[in-house]
C-alpha cells in the first residue's frame, strides 16, 4: 500500500479541510477527520532529522512515510539502516501510539499530541516485518484497541467517526500483529471492524455500477462510492496489509460484481468470511470497471480542475486485485504504472517509492526493473543506505520468539490531500485527497 492504499501521503484529507476552516494545524493523518491540536513547527531541509527518509517536512507524514520505506526494503531483502529504525521507534509514544511527527524525542507526548491510528497502523505493520519490536508492536496495538469506536471502526484520530480508510489499515495491523481482527470487539457483544468496512460498501440501494464500491465514510447519511476508499477497504475485508503475497500473472480467479443476491445472503448482520469475501470481490469488480473507463488507471478528480490520472490510487489497485488473487486484471495497470509513474514517484518521494514497490512485490514484477527505474535503488537514496540484504524468512521466528513479536503475514494510505477533497488516499506517499469517483 497505500496510505500516501492509501497518497498515505495515502492522507491529510479530512482533517486537513476541517483544520482549514477552523484554522488548525491537522496531521496528514490518512482519513483524519476531525480538527486536532497544532502540529510542531516543520524544521527546515537542513534540519531533518538523522535517518529519516525523504527531504520535504515530516511534520504529516514523517511515521507513515518511514513505515513503508521500511516495510519495503524488508519486503524486498534489504535490512534498513539502524538509525531509521531508531527514528521510527523513537517516535512512539509512551502509551504506545504514534503521531505523524515529533520533533523532540526526548520530550514525552502529551494531551496536545495529535495520536493517528493510520500513522500508528503502519509503523505496526513495518516493526512488525522487521522483527525486534515485540514490546513497541503490543503497546500499538493496546492502543489502537483502546481508541475503536462503538462501531467497530476506527478514525484517523481518535473519537471521530470511522471510516474505510482508517479502518483497513488498522485490519493490517492487527493481522501483521497476529491478532485476528474478528476477536478485536468494541466491548462486550461489540462490533468487529469487518462488521464497520461493510458498512460503508454501496449495495442494492445504489445504482448498478455503483454497486461493490466502497465510501470513504457517510455523508449526510448517504454514501458515495469512492476509489480510495473501495481499494483500501478490498485489502481490509480480506484481512491483508501493505505487503500482500506474490499472485501470479496467471491467476485468474473471475471478477465477481456484487450482487443483491450477495447481500441477501451473506450481509444479514454478520461479517463473517463469506461476506467478507462477496464484498472483497465487489470492491475489485468496481475497481476494474474505473480502470476500464479510463485506459487502466484511476482519475484524481480536485475542484475546479480537469481529471487527472491518480498514480497512487492505480498502485493501490493493483495491490487490491493482486490481494484477491486476479492476476491477470492486475497486470494492465500495472503495465500502465511501468509507464507513467516514475516522474510521479521522483516527485512524492520515499512513500510513492515504497508504493510502487509493494505494488510490483505482490504481482511477481521485479521492483529493480520497473519500467526501466529500479524502485529500490530510488527508495534507498531518499535515507540512510540499508544496512545489509538478508535471506527472507531466515532466523525469523528466532527474531520474533526473543521478543514476542510478529511477522507480517501480509497491506495501504491517504494521500496528504492539504486543499481539499472527501476521500483519502489508500498509501501516504504524497497523494491529494480525492473526492468520490
Amino acid at each position: 500500500m497505500a496510505p500516501s492504499f492509501a497518497v498515505l501521503a495515502r492522507r491529510a484529507a479530512a482533517a486537513l479541510a476541517t483544520a482549514a476552516v477552523l484554522g488548525t494545524a491537522a496531521a496528514p493523518a490518512a482519513f483524519a477527520d476531525s480538527a486536532a491540536p497544532a502540529a510542531a513547527p516543520s524544521p527546515s531541509p537542513a534540519k531533518l532529522p538523522a535517518g529519516l527518509y525523504g527531504a520535504a517536512s515530516p511534520e504529516y507524514d514523517g511515521v507513515w512515510r518511514q513505515s513503508l520505506a521500511l516495510l519495503a526494503q524488508d519486503t524486498v531483502g534489504l535490512r534498513p539502516a539502524a538509525s531509521a529504525v531508531d527514528w521510527l521507534t523513537g517516535q512512539q509514544c509512551a502509551d504506545g501510539s504514534f503521531a505523524a511527527f515529533r520533533a523532540d524525542q526526548a520530550k514525552p507526548c502529551t494531551a496536545k499530541t495529535m495520536r493517528d491510528t493510520n500513522q500508528t497502523g503502519a509503523a505496526v505493520q513495518a516493526l512488525a516485518a522487521l522483527g525486534g519490536h515485540g514490546d513497541a508492536v503490543k503497546k500499538a496495538v493496546g492502543w489502537l484497541k483502546s481508541v475503536q469506536n462503538k462501531d467497530g471502526g476506527w478514525s484517523s484520530m481518535a473519537g471521530s467517526p470511522s471510516d474505510a480508510n482508517s479502518t483497513s489499515v488498522v485490519i493490517g495491523a492487527l493481522v501483521a500483529a497476529g491478532a485476528n481482527p474478528a476477536t478485536v470487539t468494541s466491548g462486550k457483544g461489540g462490533k468487529s471492524p469487518y462488521d464497520a468496512l461493510l458498512t460503508f460498501q454501496l449495495s442494492c440501494a445504489a445504482k448498478s455500477k455503483e454497486r461493490g464500491a466502497f465510501a470513504f465514510q457517510p455523508k449526510d447519511g448517504a454514501l458515495a462510492p469512492n476509489a480510495d476508499a473501495t481499494a483500501a477497504a478490498a485489502l481490509g475485508t480480506l484481512g491483508k496489509g501493505f505487503v500482500v503475497a506474490p499472485t501470479g500473472k496467471d491467476a485468474n480467479t473471475p471478477i465477481r460484481p456484487l450482487t443483491c443476491k450477495d447481500e441477501g445472503e451473506s450481509s444479514q448482520g454478520s461479517a463473517d468470511a463469506g461476506a467478507r469475501k462477496a464484498a472483497a470481490g465487489g470492491a475489485d469488480a468496481y475497481l476494474v470497471a474505473q480502470l476500464d473507463a479510463n485506459g487502466q488507471h484511476l482519475l484524481s478528480a480536485m475542484p475546479g480542475a480537469e481529471d487527472q490520472p491518480d498514480v497512487g490510487n492505480t498502485a493501490d489497485t493493483v495491490l487490491a486485485l493482486a490481494a484477491g488473487a486476479h492476476g491477470t486484471a492486475a497486470q494492465k495497470p500495472l503495465k500502465w504504472l511501468e509507464q507513467h509513474a516514475a516522474d510521479w514517484a521522483k516527485q512524492n518521494g520515499p512513500a510513492a517509492y515504497a508504493q510502487l514497490v509493494l505494488a510490483a512485490h505482490a504481482t511477481g514484477t521485479d521492483p529493480r526493473s520497473f519500467g526501466g527505474t529500479d524502485l529500490v535503488a530510488a527508495l534507498n537514496a531518499t535515507g540512510p543506505a540499508p544496512a545489509a540484504g538478508q535471506e527472507q524468512g531466515k532466523n525469523a521466528d528466532a527474531k520474533d520468539s526473543e521478543d514476542g513479536g510478529s511477522g507480517i503475514s501480509v497491506w495501504w494510505v491517504v494521500g496528504v490531500g492539504l486543499a481539499v477533497g472527501a476521500g483519502i488516499g489508500f498509501l501516504l506517499s504524497g497523494r491529494k485527497k480525492k473526492n468520490a469517483l
